[in-house]
């Protein structure tokens, strides 16, 4: 498989993997149409608990940046310091098709709620279906929160089970800001959810109106406070994760309850464009069929999607009360299963796209010039997005799964992890310059690379993907490129904090470049020693040779200030330059009587000692004697 493909496999369908991420009520769902206060004719009756609250006008800091990660050219993974939540979220991004092809271009915001077992790694959406090649070709910047689990993505009234979830603070007032000031987002905003997340579309629309333009539902719970819901939520959230609901909302009778209850919220819906869906709970074509006519193997999801009909249907009843339009789809089949949701993603997209005022289809486009024939013989990298654009140095166009540029150093792909990390180097205008090769699968089976003008991105499954360049790589290729000593980069290149130099981490160690030392790595037993003395901060200073082999098997490093000295049968220790390290050199070093240090240097009274394996040296008033 192409590192230039690198995305989530998705998962077997038939095989249950998605059920149980995707069923948060599960076991309640199969008894709660008898609880929920339904009607002979199927409605369910809304108990109000009271006037919804508004959200709180308190003003909210501004969330900040923590660090950011190209997962490839137009999919970076963004965590976000929450000043409410006190700890960094990550949020994923798809950006918009004409992100590189119009740098000045501003974008739309779709956000794409997860379902109740939302995972701390990576939202459902990316998971489990088509999210990212279908929005690829979309004028849009898609916004995937990652975690949350049973949040309902709501500011909790308390803690619980070690989260301090704040998501509605986080989505409307936190994030914002930094995907208008760095991500180029426009105010013009959508929000689509499945399951927890279409609740959640719904509250969080109703809740800050005028944030979202557009709302979508599918397979959500839409009314919560009616007879028995409080109940099925509550057993939902403690089998999913073991959260307290009450940490959330309070007891049933809390009106914080009624506050975000998408149906008592309905009148706050006026003006958005709407869209809400659920299967019937039978047996649909993307399920598994049981023994028993109509009923599926996906039992839980077969109750889940029946009351997710039943609460839909009274909330587009409150709905044409109140002549409020709204797109429904009652699907006459289908459990509550990713392959429904994919589905309706590709059904809502024209409204949607209407309701945020971009193209619902790609323009037309197709490969020219020298990138036509790269085009037409890399089919995995899809269909083009753009036309050609300018780029530092030549010419690029965007396609469904990577791009192509062309310079005068030939025309090349470059896609996936390794796209991701072009784009992180500053792409073409960056310290790589232009591609010069495609990319290219290493002998040992594991890594991948392409070269660039001026730099190398090297990536391996356990790595990632990362840049090296400049004398830093001068050095590494020197060595060996991959299969020298350091191995695979981990790391970007970095300045050394404090002093003037650069440094990258590599499998092995790491490797140091200082304008008066040179290039030179540092690696394995030898690199932890010069880590516990504060690498070039410390006293020893920068690396001014990498690891030599000397007697024994053993290896050393020389520094600006000192030595790190290691063998098998003694470990790594430091020798100072000076009258220690004099001594030990007029008896040979490690050859000599003295043997390989055992000690670093330490205080004695009136002066220092060393220890070496068969012997001392101590220094008193400047004078070194051995012993």
């Amino acid at each position: 498989m192409r590192v230039g493909l690198e995305r989530p496999q998705r998962r077997d369908r038939a095989g249950g993997g998605w059920r149980k991420r995707a069923l948060g009520f599960a076991a309640a769902a199969l008894v709660l149409p008898i609880a929920a206060g339904l009607t002979s004719g199927g409605t369910a009756v809304a108990q109000s608990l009271g006037t919804p609250d508004s959200p709180s006008t308190t003003q909210t800091a501004v969330g900040t940046v923590n660090h950011v990660d190209w997962l490839s050219d137009r999919r970076v993974a963004v965590w976000v310091n929450s000043p409410s939540m006190g700890i960094p979220i990550q949020v994923q991004l798809l950006l918009a098709r004409d992100w590189n092809a119009k740098p000045d271009a501003k974008f739309p915001v779709v956000y794409m709620l997860d379902g109740m077992r939302a995972r701390d790694d990576e939202n459902g959406w990316t998971l489990e279906t088509d999210a990212e090649p279908f929005f690829a070709d979309k004028n849009v910047n898609v916004v995937l929160p990652i975690g949350g689990q049973s949040s309902f993505y709501a500011d909790w009234l308390d803690q619980n089970n070690g989260q301090n979830y704040k998501w509605e603070t986080f989505l409307t007032k936190e994030l914002p800001p930094i995907l208008e000031s760095d991500w180029r987002s426009t105010q013009t905003r959508g929000v689509v959810g499945l399951s927890m997340g279409g609740t959640s579309a719904m509250m969080l629309a109703a809740r800050n109106e005028g944030f979202f333009k557009f709302a979508g539902s599918l397979s959500g719970i839409l009314t919560t406070t009616t007879l028995g819901m409080p109940q099925a939520i509550s057993f939902a959230m403690a089998d999913a994760g073991g959260y307290d609901a009450g940490a959330m909302w309070g007891n049933p009778t809390n009106d914080a309850w009624a506050a975000h209850d998408p149906y008592l919220l309905a009148d706050k819906l006026k003006g958005m464009s709407l869209y809400i869906s659920s299967g019937s709970g039978t047996t649909g074509p993307y399920d598994q069929p049981s023994a028993i006519p109509g009923i599926s193997t996906n039992y839980a999801g077969m109750g889940l999607e029946i009351l997710s009909r039943l609460t839909s249907q009274t909330f587009t009843t409150k709905l044409r009360k109140l002549n409020i339009p709204a797109t429904v789809n009652y699907r006459p089949s289908g459990t509550h299963s990713w392959p429904y949701w994919e589905f309706e993603l590709h059904q809502l997209w024209p409204q949607l796209a209407g309701a945020l005022g971009v193209e619902a289809d790609k323009p037309a486009c197709s490969p020219s010039g020298a990138i036509a024939p790269v085009a037409n013989n890399s089919k995995w990298i899809g269909d083009c997005l753009t036309g050609q654009y300018s780029v530092a140095g030549g010419n690029a166009q965007d396609f469904r799964f990577g791009r192509i540029f062309t310079s005068g150093d030939g025309t090349h792909p470059v896609a996936g992890r390794i796209g991701g990390a072009y784009q992180a180097a500053g792409g073409p205008a960056g310290v790589l310059g232009m591609p010069s090769t495609d990319e290219v699968a290493l002998n040992d089976g594991r890594g991948r690379f392409n070269h660039f003008q001026k730099g190398s991105i090297y990536w391996t499954p356990q790595t990632g993907a990362h840049a090296v360049s400049g004398p830093i790589r001068d050095e590494w290729a020197k060595q060996g490129w991959e299969r020298g000593p350091l191995g695979y980069p981990t790391a970007d290149q970095i300045k050394t904090p404090g002093k003037e130099g650069l440094v990258q981490s590599f499998e092995i160690g790491a490797m140091y470049w200082n304008p008066q030392t040179g290039t030179n790595a540092v690696q394995g037993l030898i690199m932890k020693k010069y880590a516990e003395l504060g690498y070039e901060n410390g006293w020893l200073g920068f690396p001014a040779t990498s690891e030599n082999v000397i007697k024994d098997n053993g290896r050393f490093n020389r520094f600006q200030n000192g030595n790190i000295y290691w063998s098998p049968a003694t470990g790594a220790w430091s020798v100072k330059n000076g009258p220690v390290f004099d001594a030990w050199a007029s008896v040979g070093y490690e050859n000599g009587r003295l043997g390989y240090p055992i000690s670093d240097q330490f205080d004695i009274a009136g002066g220092v000692q060393q220890n070496f394996q068969h012997g001392v040296i101590t220094v008193k008033g400047g004078k070194a004697v051995i012993g």
